[in-house]
């Protein structure tokens, strides 16, 4: 019988949160990665505000965060403006992020294993997997892959499917200088949307998301001439990170008893900002679903937690690819902001998808008009 309960490889926020959540729930919890924390990425690092409701569940506290209480979409001379409707959501830069979540796992009893490169994985498909790697062969009840975007789990466990639509990517780059804002402003060009966070008292992260082209945060920046004016002189405090392709699909995340989280459960895009929120829910899903003995639910747990918030993606990205449809949905949201809200309200988990339909018909009407 293997010794562990659970190994989660790869040592990011979601396996974190994954190892983190099994010990406290009495699981024997193992976390392998081959880098040393603290872990950057590039990210917007915006933790939604059910994300912040889930790692304080947890027993989490966020060190030198800062709260933003809802989004502003910018285009031009539109501004849309959006409060949440409950608590704020937490900037905060990913390198503090990972620093508190390795305490609290430690604290809670995670073997974390640091420097140990996973090679590959045996019997994925049956009850007893076993990750291969540098100091030798490692064996769990379940398996756990939250290995990111280019998850190697993924693809040992045979669970990759192709995807060859528009590819997009990603770049970030941090600021010294106070936020101006208690939202997180989305700036929208033709190609590419910039994403502001204050992510403390005196420092906001940008990240800037594209597609198709080659092109670095400089050449991206000059789509945004506000924001560019904006952050005209104020020091760098980050070298740039980019990411990409974002787009990565799976066929399912359950093998066995292997299962994926996180980015190497599948991504779509990280236009909502939901990403790290949607890793939290998974995690749950998944010990939730082991724990009862139903570890084959999962795969339908985890299609549900991330309907929403996918769905939501999906249709940002149809309206981010349609300049004339954008601008037309924007022009409606400015002119009704409770429109807005009533989405942002959703899509943070404050209210069911159900109580968006008495808005249908003022949605129409204002995008007719608009």
């Amino acid at each position: 019988m293997p010794e562990l309960d659970l190994l989660v490889v790869g040592g990011g926020p979601a396996g974190l949160v994954t190892a983190l959540d099994a010990a406290q729930r009495g699981l024997r919890t193992a976390v392998i990665d081959r880098r040393q924390p603290p872990f950057d990425k590039a990210c917007g690092e915006g933790l939604m505000p059910d994300g912040a409701a889930h790692l304080r569940r947890l027993g989490v506290e966020l060190p030198e965060h800062r709260p933003f209480r809802g989004i502003r979409y910018l285009e031009g001379d539109l501004s849309i403006d959006g409060r949440f409707p409950g608590a704020p959501g937490l900037g905060v830069r990913r390198t503090r992020l990972h620093r508190t979540l390795v305490d609290a796992a430690r604290a809670a009893g995670v073997d974390c294993r640091w420097g140990v490169r996973a090679e590959g994985l045996r019997a994925a498909g049956t009850d007893h997997p076993v990750v291969m790697t540098d100091r030798g062969p490692m064996g769990a009840s379940l398996v756990v892959g939250a290995d990111g975007l280019r998850s190697k789990m993924r693809e040992w466990a045979g669970l990759a499917r192709p995807f060859s639509g528009r590819r997009r990517f990603g770049v970030r780059r941090h600021y010294a200088l106070a936020p101006w804002s208690d939202r997180v402003e989305v700036y929208w060009s033709d190609d590419a949307e910039a994403y502001v966070t204050p992510v403390a008292d005196d420092e906001v992260g940008v990240a800037i998301l594209w597609s198709g082209r080659k092109a670095n945060f400089d050449t991206l920046l000059n789509a945004f001439p506000a924001l560019a004016e904006r952050l005209s002189g104020a020091p760098s405090t980050s070298r740039d990170r980019g990411a990409g392709p974002l787009r990565q699909r799976v066929r399912t995340p359950l093998a066995g008893h292997v299962a994926l989280v996180g980015d190497a459960a599948g991504y779509v895009d990280a236009i909502t900002g939901e990403g790290l929120s949607l890793a939290l829910h998974q995690s749950a899903a998944l010990l939730d679903a082991y724990l009862e003995g139903a570890l084959a639910t999962y795969p339908r747990r985890a299609r549900r937690v991330a309907f929403l918030p996918e769905a939501l993606t999906h249709l940002l990205l149809a309206i981010e690819a349609r300049p004339r449809l954008r601008r037309r949905v924007l022009r409606a949201l400015h002119r009704d902001p409770k429109l807005f809200e009533g989405f942002l309200a959703v899509h943070v988990r404050h209210r069911s998808p159900g109580s968006l339909l008495p808005t249908v018909p003022r949605m129409i009407w204002r995008l007719a008009s608009a």
